[in-house]
């Protein structure tokens, strides 16, 4: 699948960092380093802008390794940039973690993950077929 991108940042294109990854790494696109204090969240620039190929969406997922070693997430994890979004990409970071954390410029603070997507039409019924769980809500098939 082919996605077109306008990089305005003085970043390389996000890549896979390896033979197997799903999400390509982001960086941050700041002319300098930013303060985020504990429990703080800002709307990280990435300078990347797309064209996303219809019925295709871009999640925008944490890293694993920030979220472990520093305690930072994606707010609304996964974000979802969609096909026909033309606006810069952003990213907004949260950080968990009980001291400030400083992001440089360039840092590698998301990742990309292109999935297909099914765009449905509502069917609407007075009832809904029964089935084994019926309306049990969360925990209602156990908890181990």
């Amino acid at each position: 699948m082919i996605v077109k991108v306008v990089n305005r940042s003085s970043f390389p294109l996000p890549n896979y960092e390896t033979a197997g990854a799903s999400g390509l790494d982001v960086r941050a696109h700041l002319s300098q380093p930013i303060e985020l204090a504990a429990g703080e969240r800002a709307l990280i620039p990435t300078g990347l802008y797309l064209e996303i190929p219809q019925g295709i969406e871009c999640q925008v997922r944490p890293r694993s390794g920030l979220a472990l070693k520093k305690g930072i997430s994606v707010v609304n994890s996964p974000g979802t940039v969609d096909a026909d979004y033309r606006g810069e990409v952003g990213v907004i970071l949260i950080n968990h973690s009980l001291e400030t954390v400083i992001i440089a410029p360039g840092e590698r603070v998301a990742q990309l993950v292109f999935c297909p997507i099914i765009q449905i039409t509502w069917n609407e019924e007075a009832t809904l077929n029964r089935s084994e769980r019926g309306a049990g809500g969360f925990g209602s098939t156990g908890v181990n």
